[in-house]
Formats: structure tokens, sequence, C-alpha cells
């Protein structure tokens, strides 16, 4: 019997201010919720994955994957909270632990959010790749972070107004200090910038051909600060955005077509009716040459008189930019204006010097 008082007596006593016996409950109360908790969101996971592995798309395996740690997260705080309540401390405290549940709720729906970026990126991927938009495609990298950066900032400005904080008094103290920021961060500001202008002014894109200043090569990637070109030495250049922003650009990609243009050289003891017919036989087989373009210019002409040699001057556009099939077409070019000159019997000049010797001069001199 004095057992029983002792430990009626002991139920009655006060631990920080918090009485056993509400605490023993409290902590009873936490574990068979815990243990509750932790059942029945395993038997709810896996009834809504064998849902999920019925239907075609994978988007709902992926939603579960996401929501699943947040939702573990607020069912342990809300645990808490329940147990939190049961100790009775008062009015005052009942409000802090509601307000802590809210601040917890909002971040866990926040990291749900955050989580869920590989979903927001594939379905603008698919929406941009439908509308067949470059530009929209070129911003799903920088949508990625903005909807990554929104959903913290959103998460923080809630949970901040929750407790009571006035949001404008904050904001205008990190505007003060952002100033600050900002003159120490001018470069890497100025490269952001230059990222946004490359976006929109669109110069160049993923797996384009370019040459930026002395760096030619495969745009890789295009960050907020830096561009990644791959050089033809697979060496990988960062450039910053900043100075691409103001660099002359060269995008081989967008020509379409590719230039041939150099002079042929023959003997000065060529004819000149056979000059007349070289320069018609190339120019009728550039035109019937399936490699070089029909609707750009396409010039040959006999136009000087060099040093050692009489020039034929020939300049057209190839259908092809790409640099193998251009090569490939300018190849079989060269070929075929052997073939025309062999043809002809006309021989190409090579550089050359004739010196003549007076027999007047040299008699004279004996």
């Amino acid at each position: 019997m004095s057992s029983f008082k002792s430990f009626e007596n002991l139920l009655h006593e006060t631990i920080f201010s918090i009485s056993v016996k509400n605490l023993l409950i409290s902590l009873l109360v936490l574990f068979i919720l815990l243990f509750i908790k932790k059942i029945s969101l395993k038997i709810i996971i896996r009834f809504l994955k064998k849902l999920s592995k019925k239907t075609k798309t994978k988007l709902d395996d992926e939603i579960i994957e996401i929501i699943e740690p947040p939702i573990s997260s607020f069912l342990t705080f809300l645990c808490f909270y329940v147990a939190f309540l049961l100790l009775n401390l008062g009015a005052s405290y009942n409000i802090f632990a509601s307000k802590v549940l809210l601040s917890v709720a909002i971040f866990d729906i926040s990291w749900a959010f955050y989580r869920a970026d590989s979903i927001f990126s594939r379905a603008m991927e698919n929406y941009f790749k439908k509308k067949n938009s470059e530009i929209g495609l070129s911003f799903v990298p920088f949508f990625n972070k903005f909807i990554k950066s929104s959903v913290i900032v959103i998460g923080f400005v809630l949970i901040v107004q929750e407790w009571g904080y006035n949001i404008g008094a904050i904001i205008t103290g990190l505007g003060i200090g952002g100033l600050a920021v900002a003159l120490a961060a001018k470069d890497t500001l100025a490269n952001m910038f230059g990222g946004l202008t490359i976006i929109m002014d669109r110069p160049f894109k993923i797996g384009d051909w370019v040459k930026i200043g002395s760096v030619e090569g495969i745009v890789e990637d295009i960050g907020f600060r830096s561009t990644r070109i791959r050089t033809f030495e697979k060496s990988l250049i960062s450039m910053p955005n900043s100075v691409i922003a103001n660099t002359a650009i060269e995008n081989f990609s967008r020509r379409g077509e590719r230039r041939i243009s150099y002079k042929i050289g023959v003997v000065y003891s060529t004819p000149k009716d056979k000059l007349k017919s070289a320069v018609k036989e190339i120019k009728l087989m550039l035109e019937n040459h399936p490699g070089i373009s029909k609707n750009s210019t396409l010039l040959v002409y006999f136009t000087e008189f060099a040093d050692s040699s009489l020039n034929i001057f020939i300049y057209c556009f190839t259908v092809s930019s790409v640099w193998s099939e251009y090569l490939r077409i300018r190849e079989d070019v060269n070929f075929k204006i052997i073939e025309i000159m062999e043809r002809l019997g006309i021989e190409f000049a090579y550089p050359s010097m004739s010196i003549y010797i007076e027999k007047n001069a040299a008699v004279n001199k004996e």
C-alpha cells in the first residue's frame, strides 16, 4: 500500500514545471503514435505504389517518391505536437507548438515542390518541343533554377510571417546588405546578365559550332555564369558570359552553306581558245555539280596576269556547312578541274623566275 502511495506521489511530482503523470502519458502516446504512423504510412505508400503500377504513365510513381519524405516528416512532427499538448503547459506553450507545427507544414510542402523540379523541367521540355521553340528549350535550365529559388524564398517568407516578423523590414535590410554584396559581386552579376542576353538574343544554342574571339568549338552548356565550349582538341573552355556578350560571335552551324574561293594558275603559253574553254567548262561543271549550291553566287573568270601564271578565279558555295562534307565536295571539285585541264592539254603554273642574258653586253665586256 505504501509503495502505491509512493508511486501516486511520484506521479504528482513535477520536473521543470511538468507533471510526471502528464510526462509519462505524453511519452506513451508519442510512442504509440509514432508506431501507428510508421505502420500506416508504409501501408498507404505500398497501396499507392500498387495503384501506380496499373497506370501507363510513370508520373504517379515519381509523385509518390517525391511526397513520401515530406509526408513522413510532417506526420512525425504531428505526433510530437499531440504528445506536447498532453503536457498541459498552458495556452502560450500550445500556441508556440502550433506555430512550430505550421512552420513544419510549410517547410514540408516547400520541400515537396523543391523535389518536384524534375517533373516541372520535363513538362516544360515537352511543351517547348511541341511548340518547336528553341529559345524555350534553352530557358529550361534557368526556369528550373528559378522555380527552386522561388520555392525557397516563398517558403521562407511564409514561415517568417507565421512567427509575426515584419517581412518588409527584413527585405529592406536585405536590400541594403544586398547593395554591398552586389558591388562586391559585380562580375558575377555581369555574367548572369550576359547569360540572359545570350538566351534572349540566341546567337547560338547547345550543339552549335561557334568561334568566339580566339576560341572555336562546340557549345556544350549555357549557364548563369559561363558558357562551356568543347574545342576540336577536346579541351573544355569556360568563357564568362559577360565576355561573350561583348565579343563578336561567328556561328558556323547557321551558315547552311560554305564558301569555296581560290585561284587556279596556268602557264603563260596556254592558247587563248583553250583558256576560254577551261573557264567555260569549269563553270558548267560547277553549275551541274550536286554539291554546289544553285541559290548562291557562282563566279568563274580569267581575272589576272600574275607574275608567273594566268589566273582563273573560282567562287562558289557548297550545299553543306559540315566540315567533313565540305571537304569531300571541295576535293571532288578539285579532281574534276584537273580532269578538265588534262583533257584540254593545259598545264598548271608554278612559281618561277626567268633570267635573260644579253649577248651584246657580254661581248662588249670582253
